[in-house]
């Protein structure tokens, strides 16, 4: 018997709580998800909101995307807490910096891929996530990123400029309706990098709330990642 896909809807993967630990020493909490009985073909690197407007790894679309994409694409996802930044899966330590020390957080999520040997990592990141991929994202070995909601608050643009020409896919994923960097002025702040895939999300909002809206981002996201397994169903077992 099949059974909608829902908001709160957790499908089957190998789930393991994890420890990154930066090049200053901090400790940060995170969670694994694998697919549950096959290698993964993708690796989601999840990069979460500003933790002081409560942003976190569980916020609600990196949240889906560790529950429905190990079984649904083949993805594995990793999500973690910044540093000073707090969850149900717990504190990591360290203090917010405005998105300057969590630049060794990012090193810390990419050198626990590479331990792991996790395949074909991406960097997603949503609204201040999208700073940290745009500053630090090309000093790794990414096949890309992808960036949810741009706010291009912290993020120059010299960063922006910096992608040009760079064999990193960069994605960016506008909402119409967004608070804070709406497409129009999103195509201009981007224009310094022609390779660039622009996403404009019609009625889309900064927050992506309601399932049509989640559904659409992930979507984006399996379209880069496996773009075997898009779209993604919306029953499960699919047929």
């Amino acid at each position: 018997m099949t059974e909608e896909i829902r908001g709160s809807t957790v499908l089957p993967a190998r789930r393991e709580d994890v420890v990154l630990t930066t090049p200053d020493g901090l400790r940060l909490v995170g969670e694994l998800a694998m697919p549950l009985d096959r290698p993964p073909v993708a690796t989601m690197v999840c990069l979460h909101p500003l933790p002081t407007a409560g942003g976190f790894m569980d916020s609600h679309v990196l949240r889906k995307a560790a529950w429905r994409l190990p079984a649904l694409a083949d993805i594995a996802v990793l999500r973690f807490n910044t540093r000073g930044t707090r969850s149900p899966r717990g504190l990591s330590e360290g203090e917010f910096d405005g998105g300057n020390a969590e630049h060794g957080d990012v090193t810390a999520a990419m050198d626990f891929v590479a331990e792991r040997g996790l395949p074909h990592p991406w960097l997603v990141g949503w609204s201040f996530g999208t700073e940290l991929a745009l500053k630090y994202g090309r000093e790794y070995a990414i096949e890309g990123a992808i960036l949810l909601s741009p706010p291009l608050h912290r993020a120059t643009d010299a960063d922006v400029a910096a992608w040009a020409g760079n064999t990193r896919r960069l994605v960016a994923i506008v909402p119409e309706l967004d608070d804070f960097l709406r497409p129009a002025e999103a195509r201009v702040r981007f224009a310094s990098v022609p390779e660039l895939e622009f996403v404009e999300v019609e009625q889309g909002k900064h927050l992506w709330v309601g399932e049509n809206q989640t559904r659409r981002v992930l979507n984006e996201i399996v379209e880069r990642l496996n773009p075997a397994a898009a779209p993604l169903p919306e029953y499960w077992p699919p047929a």
